[in-house]
């Protein structure tokens, strides 16, 4: 039992709460203790990665052990799949705050951001460490509603509607989570994800089951962001101050949405050829509706917004395609490929995204305008902004050296070992288009003219937010090591382990 794995939530919410009482008193306490609270974190994480490997680590709070071999306390687990989102949210978490010391300087009310943004994180952090259901639901709900008020933050128009929308839909999910997890202890009398699937694996009502099924995903889905769930996501992130955008679309729909998603429907439920089709097939759509809607708009958050639909697309796709094959029975290291590929994308999604809505927040601080049409000539003004916003833009149309090339390399390649040629056409089709997409984000932004309209008086971004930009940038580089044998085979390989063998989360909670 390691007592560390509590610290991603215990250290967030305490980070919350002395920023509410001393940040009163001391000036410029809330930025630079958020700041150390989200590195430590993030030092913690990669130190779990590289120490967790295969193993399965468990933490029961209370000290509760299994009664009966029935585990009946709350359980923290830490894998090889979790590890890798605990870094995701925690390195992205750090780089966006250390972000806002400049660019927060134009809001009022510090405090309640920086305590909302460490309340976010933890929440985050819980649903990712969490092994029973309810308590995912609970820490999700953390993570949901200081999401909502940091949607809200600039208290204009436009946020109070973007929020509200948000939460309305956030509330349905949240309404049909609850359900579904109601459902599920009605039968299987537990909420620990592991003993859930041992009692399913010993029988079940087949449309009772589906059910359920339907109910999670739809509720998921719609924390997710994927089609037809997507709605609130392209006001939320576009209202939003950046840091938040850059959470919100590089952690937040990963850690409550697809995370759990992946999580649950393959190391809770047992996979079924019915539920892979549906899934493979919302991602499908995502994929390409996303990258549609993307294409014709001109403000730079909701074209940023629309693409992370289409990227979280290629996400659940892959999975998708990793879980109709485990169903059939059959190429399981194809699946395993795929289902890598999944992961390797959601890992560079977080860095590319992160750093274009960086980028974002980085020009409308300059430039005071999101307008694509009202800018032009920013590469000579701002150097850095344009050099670091080229490579995420690189990256995320998937043109090699750069981290997205390798992810989508390996899900057309697995579609295509798989046999599913139309879904690897797909894949390129959107890929085209995603590259369209940001070479006229590069060209109206930063090339379309020698000067803007008041390209006199632009000047590059403050220190903190050129720091995190480059940082993104560079390991949007680094990301692609990950196809290398002995860096994929640490980093990788337990991860997708996790997931291909249905008897191993459950055998190593329980002991059974």
């Amino acid at each position: 039992m390691n007592p560390l794995i509590p610290l991603f939530v215990i250290i967030p919410l305490a980070g919350a709460f002395l920023i509410m009482i001393i940040g009163r008193f001391i000036r410029d306490f809330d930025k630079y203790f958020a700041t150390l609270v989200l590195l430590f974190l993030a030092v913690v994480s990669f130190w779990f990665l590289f120490s967790t490997g295969e193993k399965v680590t468990v933490y029961k709070a209370g000290g509760w052990e299994p009664v009966n071999g029935v585990p009946v306390g709350i359980y923290m687990v830490l894998d090889g799949f979790n590890t890798l989102v605990l870094c995701i949210i925690n390195l992205i978490g750090f780089l966006s705050v250390f972000y806002s010391i400049s660019y927060m300087n134009r809001y009022t009310s510090g405090n309640y951001f920086y305590s909302l943004f460490c309340l976010m994180v933890a929440g985050m952090n819980g649903v990712v460490i969490s092994g029973d259901i309810f308590n995912i639901f609970v820490f999700l709900e953390i993570s949901a509603i200081s999401s909502y008020a940091l949607v809200a933050f600039g208290v204009e128009k436009n946020e109070l509607e973007a929020t509200f929308k948000y939460q309305v839909l956030g509330g349905i999910a949240s309404f049909m989570i609850l359900f579904g997890i109601g459902f599920i202890y009605w039968k299987a009398k537990t909420l620990n994800i592991a003993d859930i699937r041992i009692v399913f694996s010993t029988g079940y009502d087949r449309t009772y089951y589906l059910f359920v099924q339907i109910l999670l995903l739809a509720g998921f889905g719609l924390k997710a962001a994927i089609m037809p769930f997507h709605a609130w996501l392209p006001d939320a992130h576009s209202s939003a101050p950046s840091p938040i955008s850059a959470m919100l679309s590089g952690v937040l729909i990963k850690a409550v949405g697809i995370y759990v998603i992946i999580r649950l429907f393959f190391n809770m439920f047992a996979i079924s050829q019915a539920m892979s089709v549906l899934i493979t097939s919302l991602g499908a759509l995502s994929m390409l509706i996303g990258v549609l809607l993307a294409i014709g708009q001109w403000d730079i958050k909701r074209l940023l917004a629309y693409h992370s639909i289409s990227q979280m697309g290629y996400v659940v796709l892959s999975v998708g395609i990793g879980m109709m094959l485990i169903s059939k029975g059959m190429r399981n290291e194809i699946a395993a490929l795929a289902i890598a590929g999944g992961i390797f994308h959601l890992i560079n999604h977080a860095a590319f995204k992160g750093l274009l809505f960086l980028n974002a927040g980085a020009i409308e601080y300059a430039a005071g305008t999101r307008d694509l049409h009202e800018m032009g000539g920013l590469a000579r003004q701002m150097p850095a902004t344009a050099a670091t916003s080229f490579t995420a833009s690189m990256a995320i149309s998937g043109i090699p050296p750069f981290n997205g090339f390798f992810s989508k390399l390996i899900i057309i390649v697995a579609a295509v070992m798989a046999r599913y040629y139309l879904l690897a056409v797909l894949a390129v089709i959107v890929s085209i288009i995603t590259l369209a997409s940001f070479l006229k984000f590069q060209r109206y932004a930063f090339f379309n003219k020698s000067e803007g309209p008041n390209t006199g008086k632009i000047r590059e971004v403050p220190f903190p937010m050129v720091f995190s930009m480059i940082i993104l940038s560079i390991i949007c580089l680094l990301l692609s090591l990950l196809v290398l044998p002995g860096i994929r085979e640490t980093i990788l390989t337990p991860a997708t382990d996790i997931l291909m063998d249905p008897s191993k989360y459950p055998s190593q909670i329980t002991g059974i």
